[in-house]
């Protein structure tokens, strides 16, 4: 049994499944692009064709990528959650306190997810092999992802 398994175990915490994680990440990515869809809205409506509108979005993926680094990071700072894993009743805590990452944990998390996205989501496939079930991002921030509900 792993360190991280034994110390979640004397705790009594248990890893959130997967099943769970992915509902979570659902969540979180129909919040973001109805977020980002309010915030560009008047800038899509002057676009007539569907190449424009595809072209308008390949321009602003940088301003879509700021804003999921800026939503992970702080709600998994503050709350320890993002609005999808508080649906799901899961959180994320820093491994060597068990408790809401810090700032500069939970920005990294942010940071190595994107990473993560942008390489045919390979880091997060990796928690499937993993016993701690921990993504790319979750192994560099130094956490785990555990069920609360």
């Amino acid at each position: 049994m792993s360190q991280i398994h034994e110390k979640l175990e004397y705790e009594n915490i248990s890893l959130a499944p997967i099943s769970k994680r992915i509902f979570a990440f659902f969540i979180d990515e129909f919040i973001l692009a109805g977020l980002f869809m309010a915030i560009y809205f008047e800038y899509f409506k002057g676009f007539q064709t569907q190449e424009e509108i595809i072209a308008a979005i390949s321009g602003l993926m940088l301003q879509y990528i700021s804003i999921r680094t800026i939503y992970h990071t702080f709600f998994v700072w503050y709350f320890g959650a993002t609005l999808g894993k508080i649906a799901m009743k899961i959180a994320c805590i820093d491994i060597g306190y068990l408790d809401k990452p810090s700032i500069g944990a939970s920005f990294l998390r942010a940071v190595v997810r994107n990473l993560s996205e942008s390489a045919f989501y390979l880091g997060f496939i990796w928690a499937f092999g993993n016993p701690a079930k921990q993504t790319w991002h979750d192994k560099l921030a130094k956490t785990v992802v555990i069920d609360v509900g």
